[in-house]
């Protein structure tokens, strides 16, 4: 007996998309009060050293006043009370005490009369008053510098948090607002799955860069809308053109079974069998190359040949289907074009085309291969008088598993692989394929091949000149 399991739905990425927005969000916000929070300091220690070079100059420059005042009252009461120095500097330092600042006079290096201040700035004056020189200062405690200095540490210690606490606010409203699209963005992108491709960002009034990244966006999804479409229509005409040799070969073989039969029925069947077969070998054939070719893994293996020898011996084997088709296929050959290219892959894009020319055109009219090479490029034409192709589809003939309406039978029209070939085969060899037709008179398929590179290989005796 089985165990029974419950299965939980996996949460798919979109659920997640809001919280790594989310931390976005928050990352910016610290970027933002860091880078800030570094900015206040650099200010607050620029701003506390300024007011503190600032105060402590102020008083040097007042204690350097209140000294040279001082100075000159005690030069004049030496002069008024006859060489009194005691009375001189008491009259001095009451001259003074309304100024807050304290002031002592020294006779040589003794101090002869008032006080200093023990822990503080001072300033001092020279005076001779006789023959005696007397030295002046003025002192003051720097308490109310540092009371200053430490109300000023406080308020910044107590707002430097509130500040950050601000500037973290502010991060990351305006981090919200900025990131406000790409999260619109983000919650739009989820909605949009291979159903619905056709859909598109909207993101309204938005900054210029945000405006950029979403029309980028649009023409990614417009190309994958594009390329989903192209998967679709292939996936869809794979199948259809698998589905048919496969039906025949499953009828044939049930038919033969169904009943005995003669050895020549059974040859026959087997006969049909192994047609489908080998038509169904040549499309499975067609769509591993070229999903090697969109997957990039096609070497092209170069070598030095003979263009004119290469589409000469293509056009010979077509001869014979031609003229049974009572068409005239010629080729018109001007000369030796030396090229440098893959032999096979060339050969299959000549084929290619020429089996194309030859399926659309009817009886009594003509096919012609021609080659014109130049010091730049080679091109290979391939005409044909056939029924040629509407303007409407001529942006589509080079799609896989296209063809045109008039001959959507499998007979008539291939797989709808050769040209998608074509096209293939000229760009792996840094050429282009271009067609230019008309309903009723026919089509000119011409293969531009760049010439560069290219050089003469030895000449050697091919089938083309049998």
């Amino acid at each position: 007996m089985e165990k029974a399991t419950s299965c939980r739905p996996r949460p798919e990425l979109p659920l997640n998309r809001p919280r790594a927005s989310r931390f976005l969000r928050f990352r910016i916000t610290a970027a933002y009060v860091a880078f800030f929070s570094l900015l206040f300091a650099i200010f607050s220690f620029f701003v506390y050293e300024m007011l503190s070079r600032s105060l402590e100059a102020r008083l040097h420059s007042t204690l350097q006043a209140q000294a040279a005042t001082a100075a000159n009252l005690f030069a004049d009461e030496m002069n008024e009370t006859g060489g009194n120095e005691a009375t001189s500097i008491a009259e001095a330092i009451s001259e003074m005490s309304l100024n807050g600042s304290s002031i002592a006079v020294e006779r040589g290096e003794r101090l002869i009369g008032g006080r200093l201040e023990p822990r503080g700035q001072w300033a001092m004056a020279r005076k001779t008053v006789g023959k005696v020189e007397y030295t002046v200062i003025a002192s003051a405690s720097t308490a109310p510098i540092a009371a200053s200095l430490a109300a000023l540490r406080n308020v910044l210690v107590i707002g430097f948090p509130a500040i950050v606490l601000l500037a973290a606010a502010g991060g990351f409203l305006l981090s919200s607002r900025a990131l406000a699209p790409v999260a619109s963005m983000a919650r739009q992108a989820a909605g949009i799955s291979g159903s619905n491709l056709h859909r598109r960002l909207e993101i309204g009034d938005a900054a210029e860069e945000l405006r950029t990244l979403a029309a980028s966006f649009n023409e990614l999804l417009g190309r994958l809308d594009q390329s989903f479409d192209v998967m679709r229509r292939f996936v869809s005409d794979a199948s259809h053109e698998l589905r048919t040799p496969l039906s025949v070969i499953q009828g044939e073989a049930g038919l033969a079974l169904s009943r005995e039969r003669s050895a020549a029925d059974y040859k026959e069947s087997l006969t049909v069998i192994l047609d489908e077969s080998r038509q169904l070998a040549r499309l499975v054939d067609d769509l591993l190359n070229l999903a090697r070719a969109d997957a990039g893994k096609v070497r092209i293996e170069r070598e030095d040949l003979y263009l004119n020898d290469l589409v000469s011996g293509c056009v010979k084997g077509y001869q014979t289907m031609a003229a049974s088709r009572g068409m005239r296929l010629e080729f018109r050959d001007e000369g030796d074009a030396p090229y440098c290219g893959d032999e096979t892959l060339l050969r299959r894009m000549i084929a290619n085309l020429v089996d194309n020319a030859i399926r659309y055109t009817g009886e009594g009219e003509s096919v012609t291969v021609s080659i014109e090479h130049g010091p730049e490029s080679i091109a290979v034409r391939v005409a044909d008088t056939g029924v040629g192709i509407p303007p409407e589809e001529l942006g589509h003939i080079f799609e896989r598993f296209y063809r045109l309406d008039k001959a959507r039978s499998r007979d008539a029209g291939g797989f709808g692989l050769g040209l998608s070939i074509v096209k293939f085969i000229a760009e792996a060899h840094g050429g282009s394929v271009t067609v230019d037709s008309c309903v009723g008179k026919g089509s000119v398929f011409t293969v531009t091949l760049p010439a560069v590179g290219s050089r003469t290989p030895a000449r050697e005796p091919s089938f083309a000149d049998d």
